[in-house]
């Protein structure tokens, strides 16, 4: 039977894996081959165009122009003809579907990169090239800009013999599974029809220049410049080739070049800005004003984080140096080239970057290379993304969209400002668009440590919660403040109070965060994909099934808001009843012992310390999703589908995959204050009134029950089993008497013989 039950189990949780639907962030990956081949949608007139086809049907064969040059139209292969193409020479090809997202993203880069290089002419010989690539880095231009680039003897594809080609895996299909493309867009050099090596770089133009530039070395060595070149932004027609480039292009490889550019953008960093000679003369010629004389023992002016707005490439000895040994704040991402996820998240990284330009400083480590680097931060899986302060980190593990990482940046920036200092008028008016506010009450006899230890709050807090202090005694009257220092949190204007015995447990930094992750959850959340394990954990939770396009939606949602707080107030006002009683009770032994003169009795009495808290029991929360987002989650979770069923409210038990949605009446549970409050104390009693349901299948309901049971009643559970125990071992005992009573088998003087007279052959004397 057990063998039975445990191959059922096995064989509904592989059923389960291979029904369910995928999660919203694999599908997200890029697209492949076989995806993309079983679609049926039609292809747009212009898709080939957006995907970076050049000579097909929907592209235009116009040259393009770019630094005045013309450029003649990319190369795009046919699939017949690919062998024979490639035969001579080396092809950069891109493999590319006009249905692929991914691919109508890069296309601009791809033909940029295209045009850049090949008006790239090489006249001199190759001394002489490598000469001017030293001195103005940049390839020697054509004299003459009206000659055809093409048929120039000294074009950039005659002389390194490289080429740049297209191939749509739509019309090719065949070819494209036979040269294993797995994903879209994937980029391949070749060498006369065979393959050289696939690009698992990023995919962008840096990642792309830096691969050809290798290629390009490796061809003509010595004829590239070792800084690197001036690389255009995509879809632009020129770019500066006497300008330095940004970065060195062995960076990412090479540690000591790493070093190197890490060590030059922290000198860029200190760079001072000063007046401009324009304002240094208007500021000159103003009359009656003296020139002010240098003050040497004047700060200098803090230098502007991220000024080229890029994300910078860091290596062992830059990351000490920029993020480990400074106060700098950084947002740093760990990622290897191969990870799809990586992949797809490098373009909003990108974005970002540029965004945050003079804000915040960004960067990123190839764990690849710097293996050592990721391994002392602890990266398990990537991408990882943390956000560090000198030595202090916190790991940012929400949601990687671009509005999702600029949102979290832009609030990491209050945390290098230090915690905000409010009165009570800056505090009305935070009050107004903030849901969380901790607020830290001083004194003047607050202490340096005390500050320190608030400071270290911070970093933890991003993301999460707005942390300010306040000296102001209107806020003090208004919350009842009569001992300094103290920590609160302003929920709605609903405050909840950190208890503090002595100012030592106001430094205490674990205990302190331990409390502040378990109250900067607004009071009625919203549950999303990033924050439903901390909500949905630990707790009963009344969870409003909302549509947020309805009309009713806010009256809805304020409905379960007032209920959350008349609960919170009521288990309130029961905590403080239970705790004073026990206050009374110690009194009263206090007073019955010295009425007594019984000292050893007031010694006990006096002894008794009253530990009680409300998270002793198990806890109520409050939250609400959109029914019409999260609609087939709902629909295959819960059973409710808001589209037909309305606005419903369940109480959800996620520890032990159980929920109720009806009341005692057995109605609906519905977004009323009214039908909550008496729903709530029928759940959550030791043997609930009313019968939950079940969010997995028999079996599973059948395990939690057992383990709620037996949590709910130790003692009873306990002598469950002992009773089994003892029952299994009387009933083994039985048995083996009753096996015993046919005969056993016996020695007497020297000869064997067995009871009963019968031998195993069934033989007898």
């Amino acid at each position: 039977m057990r063998a039975l039950i445990t191959g059922a189990i096995t064989f509904l949780s592989i059923l389960s894996q291979s029904l369910a639907s995928p999660s919203p962030e694999n599908q997200h990956l890029l697209n492949t081959v076989e995806d993309v081949l079983s679609e049926t949608k039609d292809v747009p007139i212009n898709a080939g165009a957006k995907a970076g086809a050049t000579n097909t049907e929907a592209v235009s064969e116009d040259d393009t122009q770019f630094n005045g040059l013309s450029v003649p139209p990319m190369r795009e292969l046919n699939g017949d003809d690919f062998d024979k193409d490639t035969s001579k020479g080396y092809w950069f090809v891109k493999y590319y579907s006009p249905y692929c997202h991914h691919c109508q993203a890069i296309a601009p880069t791809w033909q940029t990169l295209y045009e850049f290089y090949y008006v790239q002419f090489a006249r001199k010989s190759a001394a002489v090239i490598t000469a001017d690539w030293q001195q103005t880095s940049s390839p020697v231009a054509s004299s003459s800009k009206s000659k055809d680039a093409k048929m120039s003897l000294n074009s950039f594809e005659r002389y390194y013999d490289f080429h740049f080609a297209s191939i749509d895996c739509i019309a090719f299909g065949d070819l494209c599974s036979a040269r294993e493309v797995n994903a879209f867009p994937t980029f391949s050099l070749y060498k006369e029809s065979k393959l050289v090596k696939k690009f698992d770089g990023h995919k962008d133009m840096d990642g792309l220049s830096h691969f050809v530039e290798e290629t390009l070395e490796s061809i003509r060595p010595g004829s590239r410049p070792k800084g690197g070149v001036k690389l255009p932004e995509p879809g632009a027609h020129s770019v500066d080739t006497e300008a330095k480039p940004d970065s060195s292009v062995e960076k990412d490889k090479d540690p000591a070049r790493g070093k190197a550019a890490g060590a030059k953008h922290k000198e860029a960093l200190s760079v001072v800005e000063t007046l401009s000679s324009a304002d240094a003369a208007k500021e000159t010629s103003k009359p009656k004003t003296k020139a002010k004389k240098p003050n040497p023992k004047s700060k200098k002016s803090s230098p502007s984080p991220n000024r080229g707005g890029a994300s910078v490439s860091l290596s062992q000895e830059s990351f000490q140096k920029l993020v480990t040994n400074t106060q700098d704040p950084w947002f740093v991402k760990f990622y290897a080239p191969w990870c799809h996820h990586c992949q797809a998240l490098a373009p909003s990284w990108a974005q970002m970057a540029k965004e945050l330009r003079g804000e915040l400083n960004i960067g990123e480590v190839n764990c690849d290379v710097e293996v050592r680097l990721c391994k002392d931060v602890h990266v398990k899986a990537y991408p990882t993304i943390h956000f560090f302060r000198g030595g202090e980190r916190v790991e940012y593990d929400g949601l990687r969209g671009l509005g999702d990482l600029v949102n979290y940046a832009k609030k990491a920036l209050d945390v290098g400002k230090g915690v905000e200092n409010v009165d009570a008028a800056t505090f009305k008016e935070m009050e107004q668009t903030e849901e969380v506010i901790f607020l830290y009450f001083y004194d003047h006899a607050t202490t340096s440590e005390d500050f320190a230890a608030l400071e270290r709050l911070t970093l933890s807090l991003v993301g999460h919660a707005k942390l300010v202090k306040t000296n102001s005694s209107t806020l003090a009257e208004r919350f009842r403040i009569s001992t300094w220092p103290r920590l609160l949190v302003s929920r709605d204007g609903r405050p909840s109070y950190y208890n503090a015995l002595s100012p030592q447990d106001m430094r205490d930094f674990r205990a302190l965060l331990s409390w502040m992750q378990s109250v900067w959850l607004p009071i009625v959340p919203e549950l999303t994909a990033s924050n439903s394990r901390e909500i949905m954990t630990g707790k009963y939770v009344v969870l409003g099934i909302l549509a947020r396009e309805r009309k009713g939606f806010e009256q809805d949602k304020k409905e379960i808001k007032n209920a959350a707080l008349d609960w919170m107030e009521k288990q309130t006002h029961i905590f403080q009843l239970e705790r004073q009683e026990l206050r009374d009770s110690k009194q009263l032994r206090i007073e019955e012992a010295e009425d007594r003169g019984d000292q050893r009795a007031l010694r006990n009495a006096k002894s008794i310390r009253i530990n009680i808290s409300e998270d002793d029991k198990k806890q109520v929360g409050f939250a609400w999703i959109d029914g019409v987002f999260w609609e087939r989650w709902i629909r295959t979770t819960y059973g409710i589908n808001v589209a037909v069923d309305g606005e419903k409210v369940i109480i959800n038990d996620e520890d032990n995959h159980r929920y109720w949605d009806q009341t005692i009446s057995g109605a609906p549970i519905v977004p009323s204050r009214t039908s909550i409050l008496e729903t709530i104390p029928k759940v959550i009693s030791n043997s609930p009134e009313i019968r939950s349901k079940s969010t997995t299948g028999i079996i599973g309901h059948m395990f939690y029950s057992a383990r709620g049971g037996a949590k709910s009643h130790p003692f009873v559970a306990l002598g469950l089993i002992l009773g089994a125990a003892a029952v299994a071992y009387w009933g083994r005992d039985r048995i083996r008497k009753s096996k015993g009573s046919g005969g056993g088998f016996f020695h007497l003087d020297g000869k064997e013989s067995w009871l009963n007279g019968s031998s195993p052959n069934g033989k007898a004397d």
